[in-house]
């Protein structure tokens, strides 16, 4: 594998690692409906604020989400929304495999 072709699948696994967490995956779907604030978003997940902090810190490090700050609060939002995509197809993928465990369920 040449160095640009590396490069790049270094640079989709990034993103894709920064998806990969229960909070993480939630936090994007509450950003499909509009810019949150820590704090909203510190009470939707029902985690303390610095836990939060560290998943939009990762979610900010690999490009997924952008954030303001504006007096006291800092509001995140999708920086690329996107990104919502890649549910539909985790989705389609969670669904081709329940058709198969019922598949082999009927044998």
């Amino acid at each position: 594998m040449d160095r640009k072709t590396k490069n790049l699948f270094e640079a989709r696994a990034k993103i894709i690692k920064a998806l990969a967490h229960p909070a993480r995956l939630y936090i994007v779907d509450q950003l499909s409906h509009g810019e949150k604030c820590v704090c909203e978003l510190t009470e939707m997940i029902g985690s303390d604020v610095s836990t939060v902090s560290k998943h939009l810190a990762v979610l900010k490090n690999s490009g997924i989400v952008s954030d303001e700050k504006r007096g006291t609060q800092v509001f995140y939002s999708l920086r690329v929304p996107c990104v919502l995509n890649f549910f539909s197809c985790v989705e389609s993928v969670i669904s081709s495999n329940a058709r198969d465990q019922l598949f082999l369920l009927k044998e």
